[in-house]
């Protein structure tokens, strides 16, 4: 086998970010005595990384952390020598999310906005919390509300104008693709969620990225046609790969990298098991996310409605007024594209 040979004498390894082999997470010393006895155990490894060991590389399944070679597959010598595929058995979601944030919540900080994505990972992880957003904006004064319930630390980062408009070109420059006014809204809003992080000394953030694509937190599955779910679902998943990119682009500036328990592949499995039109029941949206809250909140907070992170932080509405003030009164697209040019 060609990755055997290329890492027979294996003495050097760079790890970015954390590997688990069938649940057991790995200390460097194991990883490296796994990968000398068994080179094809890689292709098992979960978790969240890019490992570079001898002359090969390897990324997970997803791609969660960035690294120079496609999600999912293991390059030696420049050649694809095999693909990263972790098989776990089924698992029900409850039991799935749990495992998925417990295996993050070693080390790490969650990144907290009130809403159910959030507070269920805060709950299980039983870490230090973190919440940004302009001065009495709802997503500081939610969060304040389940860290007090949860009885955890929660640091307080309040943004201010002058902040907003300083760091708009500084996203805008971090973000590969043209940037879209949302993602201008998102990236915004994730650059000082992973600045405050930083400065904290954490390296890993633990956010809530992938609920809305399993789960259906979208209003518009609510107004569509049952035959056409199966398909929304599958095109706002692939959409995923993007934003990743583009929010470890932004954390990764400051030395920190996003932990996502909600696409661990357990739990894309145990969800993809459900029936696209059990996940979205009349007016709730995220049906089963939230039976799983349930089990660790409060029904009003498992059942609590919010607005995405750039609306709910009040830092979407900061960027409209920084755009009006800088003669772009109807569209945002134009004042990005003013700061690209600047």
């Amino acid at each position: 086998m060609f990755i055997t040979k290329v890492v027979h004498h294996l003495r050097r390894m760079h790890l970015a970010g954390w590997i688990e082999l069938d649940g057991k997470l790995l200390s460097g010393e194991e990883l490296m005595q796994a990968i000398r006895q068994d080179p094809g155990v890689v292709s098992r490894f979960g978790g969240e990384f890019y490992l570079e060991f001898g002359s090969c590389a390897a990324r997970d399944y997803y791609g969660i952390i960035q690294g120079p070679c496609p999600a999912g597959t293991i390059i030696c010598d420049g050649s694809v020598a095999g693909f990263v595929r972790p098989s776990y058995p089924a698992l029900p979601l409850a039991d799935a999310i749990r495992t998925a944030v417990r295996l993050r919540s070693d080390i790490g900080i969650t990144a907290l906005s009130g809403g159910v994505d959030s507070a269920l990972i805060a709950a299980i992880a039983r870490q230090p919390c973190l919440v940004t957003g302009m001065e009495g904006c709802h997503d500081i004064r939610q969060a304040e509300k389940v860290a007090a319930l949860l009885d955890l630390p929660l640091h307080i980062k309040v943004v201010t104008p002058e902040e907003v408009e300083n760091a708009l070109p500084v996203v805008i420059g971090l973000i590969d693709d043209d940037p879209t006014p949302v993602d201008l809204g998102i990236g915004t809003t994730l650059y000082f969620v992973a600045e405050t992080a930083g400065k904290l000394g954490h390296q890993r953030i633990l956010t809530g990225q992938g609920a809305d694509e399993l789960f259906g937190g979208y209003a518009r599955y609510q107004d569509a046609p049952a035959c056409l779910l199966n398909m929304m679902f599958a095109d706002d998943f692939a959409s995923l790969d993007r934003q990743r990119r583009r929010d470890q682009g932004i954390a990764g500036s400051f030395g920190t990298s996003l932990s996502m328990p909600y696409l661990d592949v357990r739990v894309v499995c145990a969800a993809d098991a459900l029936p696209p039109a059990d996940r979205v029941q009349g007016n709730v949206r995220k049906k089963p996310l939230r039976e799983v809250a349930r089990q660790y909140l409060p029904e009003f907070y498992a059942n609590y409605e919010k607005k995405a992170m750039q609306y709910g932080t009040g830092i979407w509405k900061e960027i409209k007024r920084i755009a009006r003030q800088n003669g772009y009164h109807n569209s945002v697209s134009d004042f990005i594209a003013h700061l690209r040019r600047t």
